[in-house]
């Protein structure tokens, strides 16, 4: 079992030295990021949704990280996460599916995390 709070923490650490050091190309990520973090015909949460499935296929451990916390943020729900999940799992294969469970071991432990009032910042 992963420590997902603790990795979550590393990663915000090392993503804020990249984004104050990283110049232009970095700041132009971040108006990127933010510009898909909207409302549009596709909620937010749903955008975080298929982030976190994506991040299952691709195998990306931080977008994980990032995406699951967003989702809980914004108020997903363990059952949507599944069926995402099913979905990563039919596109992306058998590897898809040890993703698929760290990304919902993350999400359990950041939602049980949440309701004790703890997250990283």
């Amino acid at each position: 079992m992963s420590d997902w709070l603790a990795l979550e923490q590393a990663y915000v650490a090392r993503a804020r030295s990249l984004y104050r050091d990283g110049g232009a190309p970095m700041e132009a990520f971040r108006r990127l990021v933010r510009a898909t973090a909207t409302d549009g015909t596709l909620t937010h949460r749903v955008k975080e949704l298929m982030a976190l499935a994506i991040a299952v296929c691709i195998r990306c451990e931080g977008c994980i990280v990032f995406h699951a916390r967003a989702f809980v943020r914004l108020g997903g729900t363990r059952e949507e996460l599944l069926e995402a999940l099913g979905v990563a799992v039919e596109m992306g294969g058998g590897p898809a599916t040890i993703y698929a469970a760290k990304a919902l071991e993350c999400f359990d432990q950041m939602t049980a995390a949440a309701t004790r009032g703890q997250a990283a910042s």
